[in-house]
């Protein structure tokens, strides 16, 4: 018994297990900087969300399109796909860092796991993914916990740490994610489908287009009016940094263990920056975030376990399979002649669906 579970760890803890898990806690984190980035920016009144994520962009499109023309690879995919993904992208940074200006950096953190459902119903209905009731019922839990930042947000007494206006910034946080879903999904397929680099040159290079004209639209008198002391110019170039080390990570995890996994990760982002808030600024934390927090917890763990019992139908078909097949070979030489005709008993197997799950 000892021996079964020691080996049943040793297959857990593998090499690509921690390697997923850290690479996920390192996204984690970056992923929360930005988030303290944002907020410190917006407390100094400054309002230019695609101005934060414009350099990021110029990073990829400089970084990997340099890669790209070292290596004179031709293009795997079509050039305006990767416009709507630029697209997308922008919009969904947009909509998120622009919450911070009316709402908290826990709420936008905890709100951020609606990301999870929207993956779920995009792959189901764009790539036919199925999924078992133990991880639908898992997110049901993880949607339940949104509802209660939400409510927290709205009916909290402590209006001066809960933001200008709460239920805006809420919503904007959750159309943002919507979108965050559509660029995990589209990331995933050209990852495992076209190349890493292609997609980050592509990306950058169109995001950088795509911000540069709506900045010119929307943040120019906003950048105008912007003192640029060391408490605006760091919050700015930190964010810039950790979002495209946060980029340059997301197709490896996504190759890896897929947008599951991604955004499961990055629902850790919630603790981090709760404890921060704590322990760091010394600032209030709402219980009822603690209880969100929980809840939230509880879905993933419940969402978690549809993976092993998959796993486990796997291993219980592909053993079934193995003994049905070993019959036949055992049972091939009772056959029996009918007339003319060689009859071979039949073995009916039963193999469980196979389709592609998160």
């Amino acid at each position: 018994m000892k021996e079964s579970c020691g080996g049943n760890l040793n297959k857990f803890w593998n090499k690509k297990t921690l390697l997923a898990l850290g690479l996920g806690q390192c996204l984690s984190l970056l992923i929360t900087s930005t988030g303290f980035s944002s907020s410190a920016l917006a407390k100094k009144g400054i309002n230019a969300p695609t101005s934060q994520s414009f350099f990021n962009y110029v990073l990829l499109a400089l970084v990997y399109g340099s890669i790209m023309l070292y290596r004179r690879q031709p293009v795997k995919a079509k050039w305006y796909y990767y416009i709507l993904l630029g697209l997308v992208d922008v919009e969904a940074n947009f909509l998120v860092v622009k919450a911070y200006q009316y709402t908290t950096i826990t709420s936008v953190m905890l709100l951020g796991c609606w990301t999870i459902p929207c993956v779920l119903f995009l792959t189901w209905l764009v790539l036919k993914t199925k999924y078992r009731y133990t991880k639908l019922f898992g997110v049901v839990i993880c949607i339940a916990g949104l509802v209660i930042v939400v409510f927290s947000d709205v009916h909290s007494a402590d209006r001066k740490s809960s933001g200008s206006n709460p239920l805006k910034g809420d919503m904007l946080v959750i159309a943002g994610a919507t979108l965050y879903a559509v660029t995990n999904v589209t990331e995933e397929y050209f990852v495992k489908n076209g190349d890493r680099v292609e997609l980050m040159a592509f990306l950058g290079m169109f995001g950088s287009i795509i911000s540069a004209i709506q900045i010119s639209i929307l943040e120019r008198n906003e950048l105008k009016s912007i003192q640029w002391t060391s408490g605006a110019t760091f919050p700015f170039v930190g964010f810039s940094l950790a979002m495209f080390l946060f980029y340059s990570g997301v197709p490896i995890l996504l190759k890896m263990s897929g947008s599951a996994m991604l955004n499961l990760s990055l629902l850790t982002s919630d603790m981090w920056s709760v404890f921060i808030r704590v322990f760091a600024y010394h600032q209030k934390v709402d219980w009822m975030y603690f209880v969100a927090f929980a809840t939230v917890t509880v879905g993933i763990i419940i969402y978690s376990r549809g993976d092993k019992n998959k796993k486990k139908s796997a291993e219980i078909g592909d053993e079934e399979i193995g003994e049905a097949r070993g019959e036949v070979t055992r049972g091939s030489g009772a056959s029996e002649d009918v007339g003319s005709t060689r009859v071979a008993p039949t073995n009916e197997i039963i193999v469980p669906p196979q389709g592609n799950k998160f």
